[in-house]
């Protein structure tokens, strides 16, 4: 490999001769590499449309003369549109410096090279176009990591939240394809009162309706950030006015309502924004988890089990017993939503980790949080495809288990009295046989009488 030299703060690095990145990031992958992920593409595409905006608001406060911030510009725009071609120039290890240093300039050195490039300049040529002072021009890590965590959220968003709605409206047409199949309830794992399928899994997709409604209104919170309060948010070394106006483009370059946090000092110490959005998701995941067990019980068996759902096939259940059918794709479910949790409490450890005037602790909450919205985007169109889209209701199974149960005497019981109905039910278990013929022989109800009442219950 060839390399060329590059010259910091530090002295002299030797840098891949093709890299776009430059010295402070050659540094950097000698030290962070722990995780051995990248950096998140929304984290990169954010701080890519930070240091555009950044750029403009410069250029019109004449901090920043129009060559150098047009090329800033037309090197994020070019990184923007070629971005799946440019990764291997953003190296940096999800896990790097405190606050993001370390890929923050990542980025700016990425962005310079290019702009010298497209000025017919040489890489590495900072006498003219410096990663510091024109790209980093008004900012600092402390302000621009902060707002690109909030809007590489945002960014991943909508790709979550349309496959949370995959999964409600698979959920919505089991309930409908269910209504009318009626099945003992169950509370304590006891045999309760009579609900029906379908009722149970359109809780299921109102439970899901509740926690993605949760989210977004936590979500919303992302859209006041930090960018223009520099290094302890009192905006120093950016000229008058700046914070409003980069702000306004990002908002503009993004599509998103950005707007500035009520309190810049606030909003460098304290994330307590992420920390609300990766707690509606860890609740979103608990319910995750709620149903995807709920489905391994009810499709336990298919002789020993509940064995009230039938479900698909999607690979051979086991290496050694033929022919066995596992919830193999509920099981992958709850280990996602797991690590979800899991994630959250990295999550929450490092939001009460900020000291003073700076949380330093935002390459990890990037990670994680990002990690859970990509797992759910991922797989939950997956799961109700190939498991909710395919449960099929074992019907001569939940209509037996309703016919022969005995708790169905509790819909009777203001009729017969509370002692009858419970002496009538200790008689129908030890002899077999069923409530109404117990009541109807008894005369205590004609079927007529018993019939009309087990129907209206449900």
């Amino acid at each position: 490999m060839e390399y060329r030299v590059d010259r910091d703060s530090l002295g002299e690095v030797k840098v891949p001769k093709e890299a776009y990145y430059g010295a402070f990031t050659a540094r950097a992958l000698m030290h962070y590499n722990a995780s051995k992920q990248r950096m998140h593409i929304n984290m990169i595409r954010a701080y890519l449309m930070i240091k555009k905006s950044a750029a403009l608001a410069n250029m019109q406060l004449n901090a920043l003369d129009k060559e150098r911030g047009e090329a800033i510009v037309k090197a994020c725009e070019y990184l923007l549109a070629n971005i799946n071609d440019m990764l291997e120039h953003f190296p940096i290890d999800a896990l790097n410096s405190g606050a993001g240093t370390a890929f923050n300039m990542n980025v700016n050195e990425v962005i310079a090279n290019k702009a010298l490039e497209m000025l017919g300049k040489s890489k590495g040529d900072y006498s003219y176009l410096h990663p510091n002072d024109h790209v980093n021009m008004s900012q600092s890590s402390n302000d621009t990591f902060p707002t690109a965590l909030h809007l590489a959220v945002l960014l991943s968003s909508k790709d979550m939240l349309d496959a949370i709605d995959k999964l409600i409206a698979s959920l919505k047409r089991k309930a409908e394809e269910f209504k009318d199949i009626v099945k003992i309830g169950r509370t304590h794992l006891m045999d309760a009162l009579p609900v029906t399928l379908g009722s149970e899994f359109n809780a299921y997709a109102n439970a899901l309706e509740d926690a993605k409604r949760y989210i977004i209104n936590a979500l919303d919170e992302l859209k006041y950030v930090a960018l223009g309060g520099t290094a302890v948010g009192t905006g120093a070394n950016a000229p008058k006015g700046y914070r409003e106006l980069a702000i306004k483009y990002l908002a503009d370059v993004s599509g998103i309502e950005l707007k500035p946090a009520r309190d810049m000092q606030y909003a460098l110490q304290s994330r307590l924004a992420i920390a609300y959005v990766s707690s509606c998701i860890r609740n979103l995941a608990l319910e995750l988890i709620r149903v995807a067990n709920d489905i391994r019980l009810l499709s336990s068996g298919p002789l020993a089990g509940f064995a009230e759902l039938i479900i698909p096939a999607v690979h051979a259940g086991s290496s050694i017993m033929p022919g066995k059918v596992n919830p193999s794709l509920a099981e992958c479910l709850d280990m996602i939503c797991f690590n979800i949790v899991g994630n959250d409490l990295a999550v929450a450890l490092a939001d009460q980790a900020g000291q003073l005037e700076l949380n330093v602790m935002l390459p990890v909450m990037a990670k994680a949080l990002l990690e859970s919205m990509d797992m759910l985007a991922r797989f939950l169109p997956v799961f109700a495809e190939h498991m909710i889209d395919g449960l099929k209701a074992n019907e001569s199974r939940l209509r037996a288990s309703v016919e022969s149960n005995p708790i169905m005497v509790t819909l009777l019981s203001p009729y017969i009295g509370y002692n009858t109905a419970a002496e009538l039910y200790k008689e129908a278990l030890s002899k077999g046989i069923s409530i109404k013929e117990l009541v109807v022989s008894k005369g205590l109800l004609d079927e007529h009488k018993v019939d009309e009442i087990l129907k209206s219950s449900v």
